[in-house]
């Protein structure tokens, strides 16, 4: 009697961790999907700002068309992006496309006075670090689960129940790796 208590023992205490490891996996899962879905709301903010910016800047910019178009194209593309690889590189497109739109605003004094567009590069500027700060975060999170998955006893439970890795948020783009280089 008493061997059979011991074995009801060790089967209810595999059965409570097997719970536990599997609880906690849910749980890391789901922090990975909220850190995702705070890039994304910095994502849709940042390309809603977009269109208006590109507005102000129409009718100063006659001449630089085509930075304006590969905005609206990087910007399009990211919208449309899938994966988080998808949407890193596309993003990384259209980072730099708004940095060569930054670099010709100098040639501009009269749009660089213009008081829309001083908002929206304002709030174009916070955006990008709200964005940052959530990728950041998100980073932070599939580490967190991707050790988990990896490591053991937990790469057990996570085996069994089909979790899978999640991709970093990386920049891809070289030029955005380079730091700025400043002149006077």
């Amino acid at each position: 009697m008493s061997g059979l208590i011991i074995v009801l023992v060790v089967v209810a205490v595999v059965v409570l961790f097997v719970i536990s490891m599997y609880n906690s996996l849910i749980q890391l899962r789901n922090r990975v999907k909220n850190a995702w879905s705070q890039i994304d709301v910095q994502l849709k903010r940042r390309h809603d700002l977009i269109p208006n910016l590109l507005e102000t800047v129409k009718g100063y910019m006659k001449h630089e068309r085509e930075i304006m178009e590969n905005i609206t194209k990087y910007r399009s593309q990211a919208m449309d992006a899938g994966t988080v690889g998808e949407k890193a590189q596309a993003e990384g497109l259209l980072s730099g496309a708004l940095g060569q739109l930054r670099v010709q605003v100098e040639n501009y004094p009269d749009l660089k006075a213009n008081q829309n567009f001083l908002a929206l590069q304002e709030e174009l500027t916070s955006t990008e670090n709200k964005i940052s700060f959530a990728r950041q975060s998100y980073n932070d999170q599939v580490l967190f689960y991707n050790n988990k998955i990896q490591m053991f006893p937990s790469n057990i439970i996570a085996g069994m129940f089909k979790f899978l890795q999640e991709e970093f948020f990386q920049v891809e783009d070289a030029k955005e790796r380079e730091v700025p280089k400043v002149s006077f």
